[in-house]
This record gives structure tokens, sequence and C-alpha cells, in this order.
């Protein structure tokens, strides 16, 4: 049995960071990112424990292990982790619904990811509304970054009803970037 549920413990971010390390795009091959993604920043212990002392993040365990995550990242994070600075800084010039995107309530996901053990289970849905219940008081918007090379996690993140606002190049990839409005 699954349980959707907030980081707690050292051990459970051990494990984050070794199912991070075990999906970036620069170890899995060419046939697995097409077809079942990838992931573009490595989070090693000490900075998902720098941001955990800021935010904790959202976890799926079955039991004692960790079957997926998806990384709570705010602005305050911004001096721990330099990629989300960048990220903040290129959203500068963005606006939603007419307004100027860093003026919502907005957090943004630091990066979500499913062992492979337990991919097709619904675990990626389930990790966004564990955040939506735990978040959405605090914030408007979740607002995250995707590869446009990385179909499904585009096609989970429609799925959820995350939407595209912007797409841009970078020195690393194309990136859409996509928000979901928390309706209270």
């Amino acid at each position: 049995m699954y349980q959707a549920c907030l980081v707690s413990r050292k051990e459970e971010l051990e494990q984050i960071a070794a199912l991070s390390a075990q999906n970036l795009r620069t170890v899995v091959s060419a046939t697995e990112k097409k077809e079942q993604g990838f992931i573009t920043w490595e989070y090693p212990l000490a900075l998902l424990e720098a941001m955990h002392a800021i935010a904790p993040s959202v976890i799926i365990k079955q039991g004692e292990q960790v079957a997926g995550f998806a990384l709570t990242a705010t602005q305050e994070m911004t001096r721990v982790h330099p990629e989300l600075a960048v990220m903040l800084q290129n959203l500068q010039t963005l606006t939603y619904n007419n307004q100027p995107i860093l003026a919502h309530r907005l957090y943004m996901m630091g990066q979500i990811c499913i062992d492979k053990a337990h991919r097709g289970k619904g675990l990626f849905d389930l990790l966004y509304q564990h955040h939506k219940a735990v978040y959405s008081k605090q914030y408007d918007l979740l607002l995250t970054e995707i590869s446009t090379s990385n179909h499904r996690s585009l096609r989970a993140h429609q799925r959820v009803g995350f939407e595209t606002i912007h797409t841009y190049h970078d020195h690393l990839d194309e990136w859409d970037v996509v928000v979901w409005k928390f309706e209270v």
C-alpha cells in the first residue's frame, strides 16, 4: 500500500538522492528517455537537506521505501539552490492572468520522479494531489519547467491540470514553463 506524506527523516532524503541519481538524463539510455522520461538536475543529499530545512517535499512510500518524490522549491531556496535562482531570473518577464508571474503566490516543483518499479500506478497524480492538500493554503500556483523532449512528463503534467504559459531555450535544453492553478 502506498502512502503520500512529507519528508520527515534523513533516510528518506538519502533515498530521494539515490533515486534522483538513477534517473538523470545523463545516466538513462536514449530509449528510456523517450519512453519513461528523465530528470535534469541531480539532487545530492546536502542540497536536499538544505531545501528540506526551508520546506519539506512530498514523497510516496511503500513501507519504508520511497517510491517517488516531488521536491518542493520555494523562492527562499535560491540561496541554497543556484539553478533555482537562474530559473527565477528567467521568469522575471513572464505574466499569468495579466499579472507578472512572480506577483502571484507561487512555489516551484524542484523535480518529480517515480521509481521504475512503481510507475504506471497513479503515483504521479497522488504526489501532486498531496502537494495541493499541503500547500494550497499558502500558494495559488505551482510552477515548473519541463524539457520539451520529455514527452511523458509533459503529458502527465497536462493530465494533472498544468498549462503551458511559455517556452524558452537555455544552455541545457528547450523548456515549457507550466503552471497549475490551485482552485480553492
